[in-house]
């Protein structure tokens, strides 16, 4: 039976566990893990559907053992990572019915002129998220800048996708305030609940190829636990370096589809 599963599987997971491994280590640090892990699975010769559901079932399991991670760490503020996640949640599908309408050379395009942009503020911003700074909102105006950011990035998350964690991060840290370490935590919370509903939608409509899924997501939370303990370590120095890391990927990912 063992002999059968590995030569009906085997292959894919020579290629996805370690390839997810990396992917959620990145995430769990910095987001934009998809960038790594779903053309994994789609180079290990999945049905696109298949594998952006597999993905995400592997991500999902990853991001959560993440989330718990910094929650059990302090690293994570509910106030303002409850509402993001509700915002997420509320924003995804709005973005998903968007992207039916806009090409993807225009997405492509709007990614190539922010992409850059966001390496520059954080060249120019070299102190951004290295310590909290305390901005003096009320706790009902932190959960309203919290559901907008949720929902702001739901969006995007269904309109484009790669980079959502990333673009979270560094939304809790430019507009709440957050060092990178605590606004880490917070977009964990947020892409936990994005990606939660979507991999739920997915399952019920049978498009997880689960043999595959289940051992990828052990691999996931290898990656997911060895990246959250290094960032809880490395404190902001370390999320920032991949940052970098996952905003350069996403301007290669971009603009190979932009010439393609």
């Amino acid at each position: 039976m063992l002999l059968e599963f590995w030569a009906q599987y085997g292959r894919v997971l020579l290629i996805v566990c370690p390839l997810v491994f990396l992917g959620s280590f990145v995430d769990s640090i910095a987001g934009g893990g998809g960038l790594i892990t779903l053309p994994a699975y789609l180079f290990a010769g999945l049905p696109v559907h298949m594998a952006a559901a597999t993905n995400k079932f592997s991500a999902c399991i990853g991001t959560i053992w993440a989330t718990v991670r910094f929650f059990l760490s302090g690293k994570i503020i509910l106030t303002a990572a409850v509402p993001a996640a509700l915002g997420a949640i509320v924003g995804s599908p709005i973005g998903t019915m968007a992207a039916l309408h806009i090409s993807d050379r225009i997405l492509n395009l709007i990614l190539l002129i922010a992409l850059p942009c966001v390496g520059v503020f954080m060249v120019l911003r070299r102190d951004l998220g290295k310590e909290t700074v305390e901005k003096e909102f009320s706790a009902r105006k932190t959960v309203q800048l919290s559901l907008a950011i949720g929902f702001a990035i739901g969006c995007y998350d269904g309109l484009i996708g790669p980079g959502t964690g990333t673009f979270l991060i560094l939304a809790f840290t430019t507009v709440l305030g957050y060092d990178l370490l605590v606004s880490s935590g917070c977009a964990k919370v947020a892409n936990a609940a994005s990606n939660t509903s979507s991999m739920i939608v997915y399952f019920l409509n049978g498009k997880v190829l689960l043999p595959v899924g289940l051992i990828a997501a052990l691999f996931s939370i290898a990656g997911s636990q060895l990246g959250s303990r290094m960032a809880i370590r490395g404190g902001a120095k370390i999320v920032r370096v991949l940052i970098f890391f996952v905003l350069g990927l996403l301007i290669v990912k971009t603009l190979a589809g932009f010439l393609a």
